[in-house]
């Protein structure tokens, strides 16, 4: 078997060739086009909303992230003009790949199908947070675009994004099962993926992968502004075929990969740091897909975390997240940085 260096070098050209169109499409920084673009919003703004949506880059509202449809600090779509919002969605762009982008706006799309089903005002695809924490001008400066069922967070330190996690997908209904979007699956790769992996693994691996035969309720790491390793359970890349690998590795770039090509490079080159064949996969509850057949699989490595959970609904509501141990909101890059380069109060 080659070398975890050599092996994680190959999947990856494998993956990303996949991606290349996007790739080509987007300027090899995303952090450039994301400064001009909070700029452009601030600008377009009236005082009241610039009020709301800037806050202090050391509040403690930066590291305060939802996922469920409560009321944020920031400026929502609903209290933007059309022009504005087409200003703000922009913005959006620019942190997100062309298929995070669609995620991130299918998401949204379903406050409609929930409110068609409970008639709840909460439930409102305009109720969509942007937050802009410090100045974008400044050396370190972040953003942050929230709402139910969607969390992306950015930290920007000389020029560079230093963090972009935690970084939240969700979906219900996860396939939507009648009206005008009957069929919608906003994250349907991370659950086929997952099971394409699963399938091609051998019983003996299956009996390792599958940790457990109940499913947690939730993301284990819920909303916690400080995600933590959890247990090293399940199976690990070091001991997959070449081919195995490769589907494993497919599933992690389709998390990564709703991030800018350069963000999700920067992602992986983590996981390729770390050592690839250290990269545990877990499975826990149900493989039997269908209603009631709840399921959730984490991917661990020694300084990130995917966790996938369906089980809500009927195992038809579906939390995903991609959290870094010591990354989070650029934490780790950020004392670093702040180590190297002298500044001034922050």
């Amino acid at each position: 078997m080659r070398s975890d260096r050599k092996t994680f070098a190959a999947l990856t050209s494998i993956v990303l060739l996949g991606g290349f169109v996007v790739i080509a499409a987007q300027t090899s920084r995303p952090e450039a086009a994301m400064r001009t673009a909070t700029k452009a919003l601030i600008a377009a703004l009236n005082d009241e909303q610039r009020a709301k949506i800037r806050i202090p880059f050391d509040a403690e509202e930066r590291m305060n992230w939802q996922f469920v449809p409560i009321a944020r600090k920031g400026l929502p779509l609903k209290e933007m003009t059309e022009d504005q919002r087409k200003v703000a969605l922009a913005l959006l762009k620019t942190g997100l790949s062309a298929s995070g982008y669609t995620k991130a706006e299918t998401i949204r799309n379903l406050e409609n199908v929930l409110r068609a089903q409970s008639g709840s005002a909460t439930r409102d695809p305009e109720l969509y947070f942007f937050s802009i924490f410090g100045d974008p001008d400044a050396d370190t400066w972040g953003w942050r675009y929230e709402g139910h069922h969607c969390s992306q967070n950015w930290t920007i330190t000389g020029g560079k994004a230093t963090g972009t996690t935690p970084a939240f997908f969700g979906a219900n209904p996860a396939e939507v099962m009648d009206g005008p979007m009957k069929g919608t699956r906003a994250l349907a790769a991370e659950d086929e993926l997952a099971r394409a992996f699963l399938a091609a693994l051998t019983d003996e691996q299956r009996r390792v992968a599958i940790v457990s035969d109940k499913a947690p309720t939730e993301i284990v790491t819920s909303n916690s502004r400080k995600a933590t390793a959890l247990d090293p359970v399940g199976l690990v890349a070091g001991t997959l075929s070449q081919a195995q690998q490769a589907l494993l590795m497919k599933l992690i770039d389709e998390h990564a990969s709703a991030q800018p090509a350069a963000l999700a490079e920067q992602r992986l080159a983590k996981v390729k740091a770390e050592g690839w064949g250290n990269v545990r996969f877990a499975w826990m509850g149900s493989t039997v897909k269908g209603p009631g057949n709840g399921n959730y699989y984490r991917i661990q490595g020694k300084t990130f975390l995917i966790e996938y959970d369906n089980t809500q609904n009927q195992a038809n509501h579906q939390h995903i997240v991609w959290r870094d141990f010591a990354g989070d909101f650029g934490a780790d890059l950020l004392a670093e940085h702040y180590a190297r380069v002298p500044h001034q109060s922050r």
